[in-house]
């Protein structure tokens, strides 16, 4: 299988914005209202935003390819551009997609790997990421690569406001503590 994993460049924004568009629809349209998604589509992916974040130095957009297609994306944050805890120690995972017809194939796992990769190269200690506390598939994958509940934040999707789990790797050997309460702002 050929899987190759490249830097978003600026000039595609268009196919960042489709590939955006297309897998969060996929992953979350049946569990929303046809109108929360719809304006979080048109806020979240849209041009003028995704053009601002592709120019921020502290975050990057990784393409996965399968063959000469594209497959999936990902999204990762260095301090000061994480969403939530802010810490130069850690690298955010902020989106990790793969298109409905990929699933399966390992290519979220080889997203995820040189996710932690990166954070490696970086020396940071560890990597995190929020998952929507409904997304039971999503959550059982990130344990699987070793990820563990350390909190939960809000997420407003549209009008709502949704619980995101955070979730840790450590990539040192310091244990990550679990619990259910909310992370200090």
């Amino acid at each position: 299988m050929d899987v190759r994993i490249r830097r978003c460049l600026p000039f595609e924004l268009d196919v960042l914005v489709t590939i955006g568009r297309e897998t969060y629809d996929d992953a979350f349209r049946s569990m929303n209202t046809e109108e929360t998604m719809n304006r979080y589509l048109d806020e979240a992916f849209h041009p003028a935003r995704l053009a601002a974040e592709l120019a921020n130095p502290a975050s990057e957009f990784w393409f996965l390819f399968l063959g000469e297609e594209l497959a999936g994306y990902m999204k990762v944050n260095d301090a000061p551009a994480q969403t939530d805890l802010n810490d130069p120690d850690s690298l955010e995972l902020e989106r990790i997609y793969v298109r409905r017809a990929d699933k399966g194939k390992g290519l979220g796992k080889a997203l995820m790997e040189h996710a932690i990769r990166l954070a490696r190269e970086r020396k940071r200690a560890s990597v995190w990421l929020g998952v929507w506390e409904k997304n039971v598939e999503a959550i059982g994958f990130y344990e699987r690569m070793g990820f563990r509940k350390r909190g939960r934040h809000t997420f407003r999707m549209g009008d709502e406001l949704q619980f995101d789990l955070v979730m840790t790797l450590s990539l040192t050997a310091r244990p990550v503590p679990v619990t259910d309460e909310p992370l200090p702002s």
